[in-house]
């Protein structure tokens, strides 16, 4: 990719608060340009507020405030929203501007020249009592085609048609009640008809579009595009029409020009200027916008630009619906939330990793599960990523003396790092397929290789026995790390920024991923997130009960013996110290463990779950472990044996008795030589639990 790269999202209306719903694509839009930047791409992300029309009057009349103040305070607010979100725009503007009412007039003007503007008498509703034409939203009835009653003139809420004010039945005045009548007026058409089969082989014949899209988008033009109305008539919150007395341009004329009036606005005092984008060789246009705007992105916007003599764009990346909770966002339910209120109790890039994680090249919709959002936070964000950044810098601050040296040139280092090199080349890829979803699944995964190599390789007792080696284990897992940084920038610039200071490095790029650092001294360790204890918005999560967890009474256990049962060839008999109490275990771990390899091992036993008579002999416990394609790992505690193990945060009362059963409702789950129930990871009051041989999977 190469020359200028405009990148826009679709402009928000300026009636109301930004909300999680237009975040899904602000954020989407952001990650996507960010990515470029870092790539070295002269990419710039561009966008407004939608300011023009009939919704915007009717909603300043009723908030009794003339629309220029009315539509100030929205831009000020979504303004400050988007910042608040990391969103980074290099032109955030209006429509109700200098710049856009030139260019709108402009391409007008080349239009009408050109032959594609036409002027008609048409009939239109008109309240004698208001003494004005009704059109859009000043208009309600019953819909033509559900039925559906006191729905406005462009737009039904219950069935989504689309139709003209005049189709509505039985059509009241929505500002004062009456009936309106018809009458004549003179408007503006665009000759939309005359473009389908440019727009056609425009749609066929670009391969970025996405399939479904595409589709979906050329049944509009074989059923037959309409001319399209371009005028509205006095009064009108918009720019006038040069020429016309009361004649206003309608709002979905002027709103994608906004694109180009925000272009121009980034080029104030710059080389450049909206020419260089919209109208010269060599620039590429991307739109990222809803499913719900595609007919106007996908139809009349490129038929608008190729009869104005403008670029059209090179793609045009639709997304799908956000859905709360599986549901519509409701304000009666709870689930309609702005982004302000979001703010006010969590992360913004906590929303951020949630989009990115459930966002691929699909119009699919998405959905913000509060707890699906704060398990996937706290397990994958804080629990995977976070956690290996932070355990690796803090251990080199303390062990290494702040000091990283050189990276091991061993077989086995040298395929960690190829392999960590390898997810980075197929983020790389997912970034550029707008496929942010195997971003994150990539980069978890080589925070997964990370944290096992971490683990498997003990550099806290490497550095009492093999000061070098401790050294070039740190080396690669710092390594790693920056790898992390650069990687996820796109998606938590925050955090990024936060680990670059840790590094004590600046503005790492993607041209910085393979320049490895080696003889440098690192910065200060911090944690930087805390565990989303509760998401709790609109009181759909209630405050936090007993958890299942907590019946449980696990314990380290020492082996102290180990014998052949009498009954059983795969079975030992095991004899285990936890504190002052000795017990029998019965395990199946013959074949998979050599008796020497067993004793003195400390291992994780449920010890109060209900005795078992296995061939004869009674068991007084379990000892828990992860059995995966024939393979048995233990779970095993550097702690004494008598400890308690627990999961974080989950208070122990632990029951006299429970039933196999209702230990294995809890899911405990091994993933990066780490032990999880839920997002939490068991431990000790000094450690965690660790698994001993990589194996991932249910614990039993």
């Amino acid at each position: 990719m190469t020359g200028k790269i405009l990148i826009t999202a679709a402009l928000i209306y300026a009636n109301g608060p930004v909300h999680v719903g237009h975040l899904v694509e602000y954020i989407q839009t952001d990650v996507y340009t960010r990515f470029l930047k870092s790539k070295g791409f002269n990419a710039i992300y561009c966008c407004a507020d939608d300011t023009h029309g009939t919704p915007i009057e009717v909603a300043a009349l009723k908030a009794g405030k003339d629309p220029e103040e009315f539509i100030k305070r929205w831009y000020d607010e979504h303004k400050k929203d988007f910042a608040d979100f990391l969103i980074k725009f290099d032109s955030y503007y209006t429509t109700h501007s200098k710049e856009n009412e030139e260019f709108t007039n402009l391409i007008f003007k080349k239009l009408k020249d050109r032959g594609h503007i036409y002027k008609k008498n048409v009939k239109q509703l008109y309240c004698e009592k208001c003494e004005r034409f009704l059109p859009d939203r000043f208009v309600k009835g019953i819909c033509p085609k559900c039925g559906a009653e006191h729905q406005y003139g462009d737009v039904c809420e219950v069935c989504g048609a689309t139709y003209r004010p005049t189709d509505l039945k039985n059509p009241y005045c929505a500002i004062c009640g009456e009936k309106p009548k018809l009458k004549n007026s003179d408007h503006y058409f665009f000759r939309l008809s005359a473009f389908s089969d440019k727009v056609k082989d425009w749609l066929e014949g670009n391969k970025n579009l996405q399939k479904d899209i595409k589709n979906y988008v050329l049944s509009w033009i074989e059923k037959g595009l309409e001319d399209w109305g371009i005028s509205r008539d006095s009064p009108y919150f918009g720019f006038k029409i040069p020429g016309e007395k009361d004649k206003y341009f309608y709002v979905w004329l002027d709103a994608p020009i906004g694109y180009i009036a925000s272009t121009e606005n980034y080029c104030k005092g710059k080389p450049c200027s909206a020419k260089d984008y919209w109208e010269r060789k060599g620039s590429k246009i991307i739109h990222f916008i809803g499913k719900d705007i595609a007919y106007f992105h996908l139809i009349f916007w490129p038929a608008v630009l190729m009869g104005a003599g403008f670029n059209i764009p090179e793609n045009v990346v639709v997304h799908g619906f956000l859905t709360v909770n599986k549901e519509k966002m409701s304000k009666s339910r709870g689930t309609f939330i702005t982004g302000r209120e979001y703010l006010e109790k969590l992360d913004p890039e906590f929303l951020r990793y949630h989009y990115a994680s459930n966002l691929s090249h699909s119009t699919s919709d998405i959905d913000l599960s509060f707890e699906d959002f704060k398990n996937k936070v706290n397990s994958e964000l804080i629990g995977n990523v976070a956690n290996f950044c932070y355990r690796t810098l803090s251990f080199i601050n303390k062990q290494g003396k702040g000091r990283i040296g050189k990276i091991g040139s061993n077989k086995s280092d040298m395929l960690t790092l190829e392999k960590v090199n390898e997810l980075t080349r197929k983020i790389d890829s997912a970034y550029q397929k707008f496929n942010f979803r195997d971003v994150v699944k990539n980069a978890l995964e080589i925070s997964d290789i990370g944290n096992r190599y971490f683990q498997e390789n003990e550099p806290w007792k490497l550095a009492k026995t093999d000061k070098k080696r401790a050294s070039e284990v740190l080396a690669l897992s710092a390594n790693i790390v920056k790898r992390l940084a650069i990687v996820l920038k796109p998606v938590l610039p925050k955090f990024s920024e936060n680990l670059e200071k840790q590094l004590n490095l600046k503005s790492l790029a993607w041209k910085d991923l393979y320049k490895d650092l080696e003889n440098h001294r690192i910065g200060r360790p911090k944690i930087i997130f805390n565990r989303i204890e509760r998401v709790g918005f609109g009181g759909k999560e209630k405050e936090p009960g007993e958890d299942p967890f907590s019946c449980l009474d696990l314990k380290v256990a020492e082996i102290e013996r180990v014998e052949d049962h009498p009954e059983a060839e795969r079975l030992y008999v095991l004899k285990i110290k936890m504190g002052k109490e000795k017990r029998t275990l019965v395990a199946s771990l013959k074949g998979h463990y050599l008796k020497k390899e067993l004793l003195g091992k400390n291992i994780v036993v449920v010890s109060n779950l209900k005795p078992a008579k296995l061939r004869g002999i009674e068991s007084k416990g379990m000892l828990l472990a992860v059995e995966k394609g024939g393979k048995i790992g233990l779970l095993t505690s550097r702690d004494r044996e008598g400890a308690d193990v627990f999961a974080e945060g989950i208070k122990r009362k632990p029951k006299r008795e429970i039933d196999i059963k209702d230990f294995l409702k809890l899911g405990l789950e091994a993933r990066g030589g780490k032990i999880y129930y839920r997002d939490k990871t068991l431990r000790t009051g000094k450690s965690e639990i660790s698994l001993d041989r990589k194996i991932e999977g249910k614990v039993s």
